[in-house]
C-alpha cells in the first residue's frame, strides 16, 4: 500500500459532489423537492468529522449542482440521536401541524434513544414539522408515533399511496437484524397500522437499512408499471462491505411481492453475482430517492463511502461525499426487468474547454497515454470493441506510479475497477481493492461513461445498466489518462473527454 504524505487536506474535496464544510456526514435523509428547491438532509455530526452525535444536516440546491449548506435542521439532544428518515409534503394537512392554506412539511425520523431517556436502547419513529419550507423544524410533542420496542427498527421512508379507491401514507422501515422491510399505513402520519413484512430475501450478509419503495414504468410505457424496493445492507456487498440491492415486483397497497427474489433466508455467498445491486462498487450506500421531484422523475442519491473504512478516509476537515444524483428507470434487459441509472444531466457543469475526441484507435498489447486528456475532474466516454485482448480499458488519474484501472475482461464477462495503485491507500487495510461486476457486450460494444472527481470514480456501463462507484485518493499531480489492451488486441472506437467544473 502507498500513502500520500504531502497532500493538502483540501486536495480531495470534490468539485462535483456535495460535502459538508467541516464535519462528518453519512446517509442522505429527507430528500424532497419543494417550492422549486431540492432539499438534501443527511446524517451529520455537527461537532466533528467522525461518526457520532447524529443529527440532520441540511443543504439546498435549485439545480442539483450547486449546493448551499444550511444550519443543522434537526439536532440530537441528551435524550435521542436523530437517525435516518424521510420528509413528505402534507398538502392536505392530514397531520394538523399546519393549516389548510399553509400545509407543513413533515419529517419522519428514527429516534435512537440514549441512556438519559426512559426509552433508552429503543429505536422508534418520530415526527418533526416545518412551516417555513424546510429550514426550521419543531419536534412533535407526542413522539414517538410508532414503536416496536425494538433496538433496530429504523430508517422510515414515507410516501403517499394512491390506489384509486384508497389513499393513505405508507411507511417502509426495517428491522435491521431480522433482514426485514416492515410496511405500515397511516391517515394522519401520527397513528400507524401494520401492513406486512418483506424478507429475508437475496443478500442477507449484513444488517438491512435505508429502504425505499416506488413505482416506475417499464421501457418508458406508463401503462406497464413495476414497483422497486431498494434496501441497503452492511456488510455483504458484492465486492465487500456496504452496498445496496433492489427488488422488482408489485405493491398492492398492503404487500410487496417480488419477482426477482432468487433465494431467501441466509445469504448464499455463491449467488451474490445473481442479485440485483444498485451499485457494484465499494462506495455507494444508504441510497434513497427524492420525494416530489419535478416531472415525475425518480432521482436518487447515495452516501459515497463504506463502513469498512468510513471514519479513516484521508480527508479533513470534512469527511465523506455524497454521490452524484442519478435518474432511475426500468428497462427489459435479457428478458428481465432491470434498473437503469444515469447521472442527472443538470447536476454536472461542463467546462468551456473543448472536449478531447479521438478514435478509432487500434491497440495491441500496449498502454497508450492520451496527452491532451489530462485532468482531475472529467467526464470520460469510451466505446470499445474487443479483438483478442485478455483485457482492455482505461487508466485514469494516472502518473508514473499511480493510476486507477477501469478495464473489461471479455472472456470472463467482467468489468474491473482496480484502485490498488490509485494513490493513498494506506489508511486502512480494507481500502485497496480490485472490484468487479458482470458485463456483456451490447451490440458488440462496451460503452463506459466515467465521472472522475478529486476523490472518486463513478462508472456507468452499457447506458447505465451497470454502475460501479469507488473512492480514490490520488496525488494532485496524477492527472493522466491512458488506454490499454493487454494479451492481444482491442479497438477504442470513440473517446470523448469533457472537463467538468
Amino acid at each position: 500500500m502507498t500513502a500520500v504524505t504531502t497532500t493538502h487536506p483540501e486536495t480531495f474535496r470534490p468539485a462535483l459532489h456535495y460535502t459538508a464544510r467541516n464535519t462528518w456526514l453519512n446517509d442522505p435523509n429527507g430528500l424532497i423537492h419543494h417550492q422549486g428547491v431540492y432539499h438534501l438532509y443527511y446524517q451529520n455530526n455537527p461537532f466533528g468529522n467522525t461518526w457520532g452525535n447524529m443529527s440532520w444536516g441540511h443543504a439546498t440546491s435549485e439545480n442539483l449542482s450547486a449546493w448551499t449548506e444550511q444550519p443543522v435542521a434537526i439536532a440530537c439532544d441528551e435524550q435521542e440521536d436523530i437517525f435516518s428518515g424521510s420528509i413528505v409534503f402534507d398538502s392536505q394537512n392530514s397531520s394538523g401541524f399546519g393549516t389548510a392554506t399553509a400545509p407543513p412539511l413533515v419529517a419522519v425520523y428514527t429516534s435512537a434513544y440514549k441512556n438519559a431517556s426512559p426509552l433508552h436502547g429503543v429505536q422508534a419513529q418520530s415526527l418533526a414539522y416545518s412551516l417555513d419550507g424546510g429550514f426550521t423544524w419543531e419536534k412533535y410533542a407526542g413522539n414517538p408515533v410508532l414503536t416496536r420496542n425494538s433496538a433496530n427498527f429504523r430508517d422510515p421512508k414515507v410516501f403517499r399511496y394512491d390506489g384509486g379507491a384508497v389513499s393513505y401514507w405508507v411507511m417502509a422501515a426495517v428491522e435491521a437484524e431480522d433482514y426485514k422491510v416492515v410496511l405500515y399505513k397511516s391517515e394522519d402520519l401520527k397513528t400507524w397500522e401494520h401492513l406486512s413484512d418483506f424478507g429475508p430475501a437475496n443478500a442477507t450478509g449484513g444488517i438491512w437499512e435505508c429502504p425505499d419503495l416506488f413505482a416506475l414504468p417499464v421501457d418508458g410505457n406508463p401503462q406497464e408499471l413495476k414497483w422497486v424496493l431498494t434496501v441497503n445492507l452492511n456488510p455483504g456487498g458484492p465486492n465487500g462491505g456496504s452496498a445496496g440491492q433492489y427488488f422488482t415486483g408489485d405493491f398492492d397497497g398492503v404487500t410487496f411481492t417480488s419477482d426477482s427474489t432468487i433465494t431467501s433466508g441466509a445469504q448464499d455467498p455463491d449467488r451474490l453475482q445473481e442479485y440485483h445491486w444498485l451499485d457494484w462498487g465499494r462506495d455507494y450506500y444508504a441510497a434513497v430517492s427524492f420525494s416530489d421531484a419535478p416531472d415525475g422523475r425518480r432521482i436518487m442519491i447515495g452516501w459515497m463511502n463504506n463502513w469498512d473504512y468510513a471514519n479513516q478516509i484521508p480527508t479533513s476537515p470534512w469527511r465523506s461525499p455524497m454521490s452524484l444524483p442519478r435518474e432511475l428507470s426500468l428497462a427489459t434487459v435479457g428478458g428481465r426487468t432491470r434498473l437503469v441509472q444515469n447521472v442527472v444531466e443538470e447536476a454536472v457543469c461542463r467546462g468551456e474547454v473543448p472536449a478531447v475526441q479521438s478514435g478509432p484507435i487500434h491497440l495491441a498489447g500496449e498502454t497508450r497515454p492520451i496527452p491532451a486528456a489530462t485532468g482531475t475532474v472529467q467526464l470520460i466516454e469510451a466505446d470499445f470493441t474487443t479483438g483478442t485482448a485478455e483485457e482492455f480499458g482505461l487508466i485514469v488519474r494516472g502518473s508514473g506510479t499511480e493510476g486507477t484501472r477501469i478495464g473489461i475482461n471479455p472472456a470472463q464477462g467482467r468489468l474491473i475497477l482496480d484502485r490498488t495503485a490509485s494513490g493513498d491507500t494506506g489508511f486502512h487495510d480494507g481500502f485497496p481493492s480490485v472490484d468487479t461486476a458482470p458485463i456483456n457486450a451490447l451490440d458488440g460494444r462496451y460503452r463506459l461513461k466515467i465521472y472522475v472527481d478529486h476523490c472518486s470514480v463513478e462508472v456507468f456501463a452499457q447506458h447505465g445498466e451497470l454502475v460501479l462507484t469507488d473512492l480514490i485518493f490520488p496525488d494532485k499531480t496524477s492527472t493522466g489518462v491512458s488506454i490499454y489492451a493487454h494479451g492481444g488486441s482491442a479497438t477504442l472506437e470513440s473517446l470523448t473527454i469533457t472537463p467538468l467544473i
